[in-house]
C-alpha cells in the first residue's frame, strides 16, 4: 500500500503511527519525502488504512526513538560559502548546526544515507549549481531543509560543510544502516 502525503510532516506522521501501531502482518515501512509504502500481508492492508484514516497527524506518536550523537569536523569545503550566503559567520553555521536536534525522515539515494530534517532556517540552502562528481565517504552536508551524511564516495550536489568518522552503512553488520526513520541524532563538533 502506497500512502500519498501532502507533506514531509504528515509522510513522517504516517510512519510513526503505522510503527507504534505493530500491526501483525505488517513486514516493512518505507518513508519518502512525501509518501509511505507499506509493505503487509494482504489481510493487514485494511487495518492499515483505518489506522492512518484515523490517525491524528498533527499529534503523532513519539515511540522510542534511538538518540545518536555524531562527531563532525567541520572543515568542508562549503562552510565558508554557506556562512557567506546566510550572512553569518562560519562559527555560527556550527553553533546553529550543532545547536539542533535532527531527526531522521527517511532514507535513501544512497544505503545507508538518512535525509535529516530540523536543520535550522538560516543553514536552508539550495544544492550546488554544478553537483560534485565525487564527495568522499563522511561528508556532511546541507540542502533544502535536510543535512546529511554521504556514507559511502559518490557524485552529489549539497553544499559540504564538515567530515564525520562514524560509519554509516556495512553490509556485514547486523544493523547495516546506522541510521533509521524516526532516529534522533545530534552533531558534536571535534577538532
Amino acid at each position: 500500500m502506497l500512502a500519498e502525503c501532502a507533506s514531509l510532516t504528515e509522510a513522517m506522521a504516517v510512519r510513526a503511527t503505522i510503527a507504534e501501531a505493530g500491526l501483525p502482518g505488517v513486514t516493512e515501512i518505507v518513508p519518502g519525502a512525501r509518501s509511505v509504502l507499506v509493505v503487509a500481508e494482504r489481510s493487514a492492508l485494511d487495518p492499515v488504512r483505518r489506522l492512518v484514516e484515523a490517525a491524528d497527524l498533527q499529534h503523532p506518536p513519539e515511540g522510542s526513538p534511538r538518540e545518536i550523537v555524531l562527531d563532525v569536523r567541520y572543515d568542508g569545503e562549503d562552510l565558508d560559502l554557506v556562512a557567506r550566503t546566510a550572512g553569518i559567520g562560519a562559527d555560527d553555521v556550527i553553533r546553529l548546526h550543532t545547536g539542533a536536534e535532527y531527526t531522521v525522515a527517511f532514507t535513501g539515494f544512497a544505503p545507508g544515507f538518512g535525509y535529516l530534517t530540523g536543520l535550522p532556517e538560516p543553514l536552508r540552502q539550495p544544492r550546488l549549481e554544478t553537483p560534485r562528481t565525487r564527495v568522499p565517504p563522511g561528508s556532511l552536508g546541507v540542502a533544502g531543509e535536510f543535512t546529511g551524511v554521504y556514507p559511502r564516495s559518490s557524485p552529489g550536489g549539497w553544499r559540504l560543510i564538515g567530515n564525520v568518522g562514524t560509519t554509516l552503512f556495512d553490509p556485514k553488520a547486523t544493523r547495516p544502516a546506522l541510521l533509521a526513520p524516526g532516529d534522533k541524532v545530534r552533531f558534536r563538533s571535534v577538532s
